[in-house]
């Protein structure tokens, strides 16, 4: 018997493996490893088309897109339809499998997954360890339906908050994004790569910041401020091992993103060593014709993306077919090709698939949708549950009488991002799992009667049920309304049968006005009018502009967009069965004119004879109210003096006063009395979420290293610079408790690369 081919023999090294391999593959099957197919070019009614399958994947394929995401399987039939694929593959073209890659930014964005908290809820437990055990179960579901590949989490910072996609994000604020990201990529990745599925950080970069907070649009980032953005891309790369890239779908400074070689090759490989895969966000390369205008065709799209360092086109194959005759003319070296190959062929085997690409179809119903996984969801609801502020109605009383009011309040895909499997499947219906409302929840909780009125819809013009909701907040011994934005819904209908498009957060849901959508705010005035105690639960993706209901009601809440699980989380903190924990990740503005409001700004922006007369946020960053109260003391540094490459020690003693137990979250800012050029007033350098009993304390330690300090010089290379520094603890950016400062000594130190800090590193007593 002949011995088998070098690249399926295990035993020997990812490399020599795949070099046998690009050795044996002919220039139409190398351009086919950097394609991608999915269910509307592979299926027909839910079965593999074999005749259009065979045609597509004769040459192979790099990716199989979406096949749950994209289509209206069950998971086991994903699987069965994978596995199918999978066999094909063996017998076409080169006989190398694919790399099934899904979307799981809330959990596995298909029928019957998981579906967590949206990323903008997940970034409010200020929880990594949180994010990573739910990334952990997603790993789980994506496995067991054959993918080996998740295009999460996003790393975008929510600067400009008429973005769309805020509630894709982990907030404002660069280490707070990258901490979490860090979490949710460990989960994923697991132990190895073998092990985990890749996780895709995207999208680099400078996403969140495009002109007039629209999306895909121009970007206009200075090369410091680009490094801001780019900051969680790098400690992601440096301290994760991300394994794949996604490009953004803009320009910075006239060049696309898509087609930056300064970006994708020069930063991302070059100076970061990453040496995972580049794929492109949807079509993103041929949108270097469409919509930038700088390639004159697909040819030239093809050939410019792949020569900046895009290894794969996804959705599926469009462009890059083209670059095998680009090759045979001339215009593209095949070595570029290779180098591309390469990369695919590396992912390919370390996570296993030329060993073995099939999944045990039985298996997977015990790893989706499991008690377990309800549980994990429930926990990460109620504590991304913020607390905006309580004039003493909450807790409710268990056998209280509630008025639950609000167009939020029963509606199950009103709990979901737009990255949840409803969002992108609306004609489906059906998401496979159970969705827990708040009214659900509420009566599940309550020993009082509950009475329901909706009030109004989420954006529609009518107030005809205004006076019906007021008649029952009447008759209540306390209301809650839930109010917000919707993400997954395009259009509602109004009593009057009228349609309004609903959806005014998520992608391609970018406003002019922070307002909530409709007659809401109208609505919410009038029920605060009744002499009855009110709460108002904010359930949206988007960070609203609250000032009038903030001063119309005694309770105020964000519950953001709490997945599956929502309803039942959001009542474990109106009941006081969670000690609401939440913090924010993004400044809450007054009002839209306001912005830019983030609390990491610049001096000149912060300085009082420079600002709008009224311009501190309505909430600031890291704010989150509690049922029990916090003190802090005894902040003291281990030296006054430190070195340019070593660490400061600082110690702080949190005690819990009160008669409740809860979670306090530890913030520490840092602040440069001097700087080189001129930065933030304070930057966000550790944060330590602590639970304790009442009157308990506890000591919080924080190591952070003087490089966690650096700036930029005038040639952008990274220095610590001598001068005084200050570190500020605190409740939130705006809620300091204690301050202290310490000075670096010695000469100007550039930061190798191989001693950066990212992380500051926190231990509790």
């Amino acid at each position: 018997m002949a011995d088998k081919p070098l690249y399926q023999d295990s035993s020997v090294s990812t490399d020599r493996r795949v070099e046998d391999l690009l050795d044996r593959l002919t220039l139409e099957e190398k351009v086919a490893q950097l394609g991608s197919y999915g269910p509307e070019h592979l299926l027909t009614d839910g079965e593999v088309d074999h005749e259009r399958a065979e045609e597509l994947l004769e040459h192979g394929v790099g990716e199989l897109t979406r096949m749950g995401g994209a289509s209206d399987l069950p998971p086991e039939q994903v699987a069965e339809v994978t596995n199918e694929i999978q066999s094909m593959l063996e017998h076409l073209g080169p006989g190398i499998p694919a790399i099934p890659h899904e979307e799981c930014l809330s959990g596995y964005m298909g029928k019957g997954g998981t579906t967590y908290p949206q990323a903008i809820g997940l970034a409010s437990t200020w929880s990594p360890e949180l994010v990573q055990e739910i990334t952990t179960e997603i790993r789980a579901q994506l496995q067991a339906i054959g993918a080996a590949h998740a295009l999460s989490p996003v790393l975008d910072l929510a600067r400009d908050l008429r973005w769309g996609r805020v509630e894709e994000t982990f907030g404002e604020d660069k280490y707070l994004a990258a901490r979490m990201a860090r979490g949710f990529v460990e989960g994923l990745q697991g132990d190895g790569p073998e092990d985990g599925v890749a996780a895709t950080l995207k999208h680099f970069v400078g996403h969140g910041a495009g002109e007039g907070g629209k999306n895909r649009t121009s970007v206009d980032l200075a090369p410091r401020a680009l490094a801001e953005h780019a900051f969680p891309f790098e400690a992601c790369v440096e301290t994760a091992n991300a394994e794949a890239v996604m490009n953004a779908y803009h320009d910075i400074d006239g060049v696309p993103c898509t087609s930056s070689e300064a970006l994708l090759t020069k930063t991302l490989r070059e100076e970061w060593g990453f040496d995972g895969v580049v794929v492109s966000d949807y079509e993103s390369v041929a949108f270097l014709k469409d919509e930038h205008g700088v390639a004159s065709s697909y040819d030239d799209a093809a050939t410019m993306a792949l020569e900046a360092g895009l290894d794969v086109e996804l959705p599926a194959s469009e462009c890059y077919p083209t670059l095998v005759e680009a090759v045979e003319n001339g215009d593209l070296a095949e070595e570029t090709v290779d180098t591309a190959v390469r990369r695919v062929l590396r992912t390919k085997i370390r996570k296993g698939l030329l060993d073995d690409p099939y999944v045990d179809v039985d298996a997977v119903e015990k790893v989706v949708e499991t008690d377990e996984q309800r549980v994990l969801a429930r926990r990460a609801a109620r504590e991304s549950v913020t607390l905006l502020h309580d004039d003493g109605v909450l807790p409710l009383d268990d056998a209280a009488d509630v008025a639950v009011v609000g167009p939020k309040a029963d509606a199950s895909e009103g709990l979901l991002g737009d990255y949840a499997y409803l969002a992108h499947n609306l004609e489906t219906v059906e998401a496979g799992i159970d969705i827990v409302t708040p009214l659900a929840g509420i009566e599940a909780r309550t020993e009082g009667e509950v009475t329901h009125v909706p009030g109004c819809t989420v954006s529609g013009p009518s107030t005809d049920e205004f006076e019906d909701a007021v008649a029952a907040v009447e008759d209540a011994d306390v209301a809650v309304a839930f109010i917000g934005a919707r993400s997954t819904v395009e259009f509602e209908t109004a009593p009057d049968e009228t349609q309004t498009a609903a959806s005014t957060s998520g992608e391609g849901r970018d406003v002019t006005d922070l307002g909530l959508p409709g007659v809401q705010a109208e609505f919410v005035r009038a029920v605060a009018e009744a002499d009855t105690p009110l709460a108002v639960v904010v359930v949206s993706g988007k960070p609203h502009s609250l000032a009038d209901v903030a001063d119309a009601v005694p309770a105020l809440a964000h519950a953001w967009l709490p997945g599956e699980e929502g309803g039942n989380g959001i009542a474990d903190v109106l009941y006081g069965d969670h000690n609401p924990s939440g913090r924010l990740p993004v400044s809450l503005p007054k009002n839209v004119g306001q912005l830019p409001v983030h609390y990491s700004r610049k001096p000149n922006t912060m300085n009082e004879t420079h600002v709008y007369t009224d311009s501190d946020p309505l909430y600031p960053f890291g704010h989150g109210e509690s049922y029990t109260t916090f003190e802090y003391r005894d902040l003291a540094l281990a030296d006054d003096e430190i070195g340019p490459g070593d660490t400061v020690e600082a110690s702080v003693t949190v005690e819990n006063v009160d008669d409740v137990a809860g979670h306090e979250v530890v913030q520490v800012y840092g602040h440069d009395h001097n700087p080189l050029f001129v930065r933030p007033v304070q930057e966000l350098v550790a944060f330590e979420r602590v639970f304790l009993e009442p009157g308990e304390s506890a000591a919080v330690h924080v190591s952070v290293g003087a490089s966690q300090l650096a700036v930029r010089d005038r040639d952008l290379n990274l220095t610590v610079h001598p001068g005084t520094y200050e570190l500020r603890v605190g409740r939130s950016a705006s809620d300091i408790r204690a301050s202290e400062t310490f000075d670096v000594v010695g000469e100007r130190k550039r930061v190798p690369r191989s001693s950066r800090r990212y992380f500051s590193e926190t231990r509790v007593e």
